[in-house]
């Protein structure tokens, strides 16, 4: 069950006009900080990745489920599961048995999946996979929904890591 706090910074991030895989982003965020905090772990960073949009999805975030081929049928059917019932369509069957077998698995596992480089390495790896076209229309997407602020320290850090690159 997320926070009312991580649902709270999705609600705000709707308002903002972000699109629904960054209102997402906080459940991830979140899912990050517990196995940081130790409370479980995870078997991979796109297993930590996953459980996050399944909670987002079941917290009513606009995230359809991923398109036919691009992932495991079992996997497309949970998303959709958890969607319908962000969005008032099913009612979520409680199973506590389950619940508590998976928290028993996931406790099990490395907490190092949550660490800054293998969330990198995630990252780059994601990216590569996407056009240079998608990249830079995110890009410019992101930069219209920053703010003034945001879209200034932004662009210090771009300095910053461009600085310590030419070093």
């Amino acid at each position: 069950m997320p926070r009312q706090e991580v649902i709270r910074k999705a609600r705000q991030d709707k308002r903002a006009g972000k699109s629904a895989s960054t209102q997402a982003g906080e459940f991830v965020k979140d899912q990050i900080d517990k196995i940081r905090k130790g409370k479980h772990g995870a078997r991979s960073t796109k297993q930590v990745i996953a459980i996050g949009l399944s909670e987002a999805r079941r917290a009513g975030i606009d995230l359809p489920p991923p398109r036919k081929g691009s992932v495991k049928k079992s996997t497309r059917r949970s998303a959709k599961y958890a969607y319908e019932v962000g969005q008032g369509k099913r009612t979520p069957k409680r199973r506590p048995r389950v619940s508590q077998a998976v928290e028993k698995v996931l406790k099990k596992e490395p907490r190092s999946t949550a660490s800054r480089s293998a969330l990198s390495k995630q990252g780059k790896r994601a990216a590569s996979r996407r056009t240079a076209a998608s990249r830079s229309a995110a890009a410019r997407k992101a930069s219209r929904t920053k703010g003034a602020k945001a879209r200034s320290t932004a662009a210090k850090k771009a300095a910053r890591t461009r600085a310590r690159r030419r070093s």
